[in-house]
């Protein structure tokens, strides 16, 4: 598994030649860095009583960062497992006419993946949202790193959907997928943005 090696595996294989680690791996890792970010704001606020009034809120939201952490980590050995018939797909040759069924349902899958990744970032930035806002006063500048990765992570994903559906036959389907990423690129990264500013503007 790809989250199983070190950092300086995975940025190795990662700068090859190799198909997989690629941008949504890639992508899918930086939303788990920037929740654990947000998770540390959580760590460093609960049990503290100048946050007494918060702590039922920095304990939920705790709770949501560490379930999300996992699941972005699923998604980087998941992209790389959907990517796999997409790979596959393009060495059919061109003449060959189960090449055009093949590759639409193979773009689908590549597709499915760079899009939980967006909706994961999604759910991540509400959560860093709530610890800029609630959280330890002493942590603000890693919820305004949270923010910023997890702003990485949602654009760097939504590429890895726009390449697939550019090449879908199924316009219909491929527009429906656009229209989502889209619209949560245009609610959450203002948001990001919103959260680092707050937080520089501190300084």
């Amino acid at each position: 598994m790809l989250v199983d090696k070190t950092v300086t595996e995975f940025t190795e294989v990662l700068a090859s030649k190799e198909p997989v680690p690629g941008g949504g791996g890639a992508a899918a890792l930086i939303g788990s860095i920037g929740i654990s970010l947000g998770d540390m704001v959580g760590e460093l606020t609960t049990g503290k009583k100048k946050y007494a009034d918060v702590e039922e809120d920095i304990q939920r939201l705790m709770a949501k960062s560490q379930e999300l952490r996992v699941k972005f980590l699923e998604l980087v050995d998941g992209d790389a497992e959907a990517f796999a018939p997409l790979a596959k797909a393009y060495s059919i040759p061109k003449d060959d006419p189960t090449r055009d069924e093949v590759m639409e349902a193979a773009l689908r899958v590549g597709c499915s993946v760079p899009m939980d990744i967006m909706r994961t970032c999604a759910e991540a930035l509400d959560v860093v949202a709530e610890f800029a806002a609630k959280g330890s006063k002493l942590a603000i500048s890693d919820a305004g790193c949270a923010a910023v990765a997890c702003k990485a992570a949602i654009q760097a994903a939504s590429l890895n959907v726009f390449i697939n559906t550019k090449s879908m036959k199924d316009r219909d389907y491929a527009e429906a997928l656009n229209n989502e990423a889209h619209g949560l690129l245009a609610k959450y990264e203002p948001m990001a943005d919103d959260i680092y500013k707050m937080v520089a503007d501190k300084f």
